[in-house]
């Protein structure tokens, strides 16, 4: 049986017991903007409370998964104080720990780009398929921003992750990020999609009480070693990283305004490359 619910910035649909939610904004790499970030909170809510639903599958729609949140509609909204910045910043956030607290197992279906804002939900999923063409990281330092939700080093450890935050790194391989634990799967992209639906499947045939519970101690372990204090704490820098600017920022914001976006992008690739 299938349910299926409209919004406009992702889609949503129940079948066999798993909701399916894809974030739908392939002309802009899936950039995660106000009405994406309500519409998965809404969507989150209708999984939740389904019974019919057993576990939750997020995947992206075109060439990617998501290229992170939307810098267009961010530099749109021109001085921001440092309280603005804080609430900004709060629902980011919010949303992204959603996945990580969710009663119910989240899996994640990465393919193409996978950064910043999109990575910290593939993160935040129970577990992380990707395609072996997928490239994945957090690039904001960069253009002068910061992690909104920091669980980087919760996953990998502090070296790893301190190479990937403090270099920018946005060319992480997925067969890299295999390597170091942020990948459960790593298929072709022919075999992504029936990949994740097959775990996704796999927990949903389980015992849903035992399922929700054991997802909840595994959680509770990372909350006793002080993981939702250290994310906070990240939390309230990346706060005053943002609302402090600086020349890189600036930069930025400049040549995206007089010629784009794309051209943006490319001052930042031209200033920091990389290979991994």
């Amino acid at each position: 049986m299938t349910d299926a619910t409209k919004f406009d910035a992702i889609t949503y649909e129940v079948r066999d017991h798993i909701a399916e939610i894809s974030l739908n904004r392939p002309e802009v790499l899936n950039a995660i903007n106000s009405t994406m970030l309500a519409e998965l909170n809404l969507a989150l809510d209708l999984a939740e409370t389904d019974p019919e639903v057993n576990v939750i599958l997020l995947s992206g729609r075109g060439r990617a998964f998501s290229a992170g949140f939307d810098l267009k509609e961010s530099a749109a909204r021109g001085d921001v104080t440092l309280a603005q910045w804080r609430q900004f910043l709060q629902v980011d956030f919010d949303l992204i720990m959603r996945f990580w607290d969710c009663p119910k197992p989240t899996v994640a279906s990465v393919h193409g780009h996978c950064l910043g804002g999109g990575f910290e939900l593939a993160m935040a999923c129970d577990l992380t398929v990707a395609s072996d063409t997928a490239m994945l990281g957090e690039p904001e330092v960069k253009f002068g921003s910061g992690v909104v939700a920091l669980l980087l080093p919760w996953l990998t450890g502090p070296k790893m992750a301190k190479e990937i935050v403090l270099t920018g790194l946005d060319k992480l391989t997925s067969q890299r990020a295999y390597e170091i634990g942020l990948v459960n799967r790593l298929v072709a992209q022919a075999a992504l999609d029936d990949t994740a639906r097959n775990l996704a499947a796999a927990m949903s045939s389980a015992s849903g009480a035992s399922v929700r519970m054991s997802k909840q101690a595994i959680n509770r372990s990372y909350e006793v070693m002080g993981m939702r204090t250290a994310l906070r704490q990240a939390l309230e820098l990346d706060i005053y990283i943002e609302a402090n600017g600086g020349p890189e920022r600036e930069a930025f914001n400049r040549i995206r305004r007089e010629e784009g976006l794309k051209a943006a992008i490319a001052w930042r690739e031209r200033r920091s490359a990389q290979t991994v």
